[in-house]
């Protein structure tokens, strides 16, 4: 409808009449304002307009990967445009401050917790893009503080003798462990994680695809977390196992321990936030257990089970009389690759996505 014909129609009408004219017409023009994704306990409002658009002018974006929350609510977030790799933002969305060229594929993000300092892993996965053309490097696992002062880093692991030099080493993500050893999943190349200590002294390297039982191999090892739940003394680490839709539990010394399903769901990075673990899902199979490489992500909480309790995006998950999970098929067409999932202190969500047409994080606002 033009404007002069809109004004001209609200005009003739009460008061009443046009606002609520006008609220059917705001409805229809943003079909999704209101979608309400999730199930149970994790049912969320989706914000795609978390983050203001004009501020790309001045904070500009190529793929967003992983966010965390430091102490003073500050969200870093670690992505791989070329010359504006980390941006910081309030959780209003307003983007503080953008800076980092010295990490072209970044990729993972974590935050570490020393004697009260926090500072930051950055995961430079050597997986970058100039234009229209994609290059393959060795990665390096950075620790920075919250200004970006660089501590250490971590190259190639056959500079320690943990790989010969023809193994590829494309690391993803990087978890602390509580004595403060550092843990590489090096997912995008040989598929190992890497032990190191504190000052990054290598210990030893787990897992792997090949010459280890299927039901225990990692492929595609893309996100690793230090899983606390079950108290002090018996933490354990959380492995993704993209390929084969699942994450890996193991041991601090590198012993598998168990697997966590995720059927139809190429989950990212595991997320602990309270009791749940959460996830990005940056794929997902159609009904005939096809891979859908176009936008088909959705999110999904898993609990100290293990059990997937909710998948937010996606159709409600259920266990058959056997307790085994069903394929996990997306429903809302809401997400374009969910890569990362920062979990706020009221329960609200950032997810972060790759291949998005370089579109900000989306939030979704938890609902009482």
């Amino acid at each position: 409808m033009p404007s002069s014909t809109r004004r001209h129609f609200l005009a003739g009408l009460t008061t009443a009449a046009a606002a609520t004219w006008t609220q059917k017409l705001h409805a229809a023009e943003d079909p999704k304002k209101d979608v309400i994704i999730g199930q149970g306990q994790h049912r969320y409002r989706v914000v795609k307009d978390w983050v203001a658009p004009d501020q790309g002018r001045h904070h500009p974006i190529l793929n967003c990967h992983e966010m965390v929350r430091v102490r003073d609510g500050r969200l870093f977030m670690i992505g791989d445009h070329w010359d504006n790799q980390m941006l910081i933002y309030q959780q209003d969305g307003t983007i503080l401050d953008s800076w980092g060229s010295v990490w072209p594929g970044g990729h993972g993000l974590t935050l570490a917790d020393e004697n009260g300092e926090e500072f930051l892993f950055v995961t430079d996965s050597g997986l970058w893009k100039s234009g229209s053309s994609g290059y393959r490097q060795t990665g390096r696992i950075t620790k920075i503080d919250l200004a970006g002062r660089e501590i250490f880093s971590i190259s190639h692991p056959m500079s320690v003798g943990a790989y010969e030099p023809d193994m590829v080493f494309n690391p993803t993500e990087v978890a602390i462990g509580p004595s403060g050893d550092i843990y590489i999943a090096d997912g995008y190349g040989s598929n190992y994680v890497l032990q190191y200590d504190a000052l990054g002294r290598f210990i030893r390297r787990f897992g792997g695809k090949e010459g280890v039982p299927a039901d225990q191999r990692l492929s595609s090892a893309h996100g690793i977390a230090l899983d606390s739940r079950a108290g002090a003394g018996k933490e354990t680490l959380i492995v993704t196992s993209r390929s084969d839709n699942c994450f890996r539990r193991f041991s601090l010394d590198g012993q598998f321990i168990e697997t966590l399903s995720t059927p139809g769901a190429y989950v990212c990075r595991p997320v602990i936030a309270g009791d749940h673990l959460y996830a990005g899902v940056c794929w997902s199979k159609d009904a005939q257990g096809k891979m859908q490489r176009d936008a088909s992500g959705f999110v999904v909480v898993l609990d100290t089970s293990g059990r997937v309790v909710a998948a937010p995006g996606a159709a409600a998950p259920q266990y058959d009389e056997t307790g085994k999970l069903k394929p996990l098929q997306r429903q809302d067409n809401v997400f374009d690759h969910g890569h990362d999932v920062c979990v706020l202190e009221n329960g609200d969500l950032i997810v972060c996505q790759w291949n998005a047409l370089q579109t900000y994080p989306i939030k979704l606002e938890k609902l009482a």
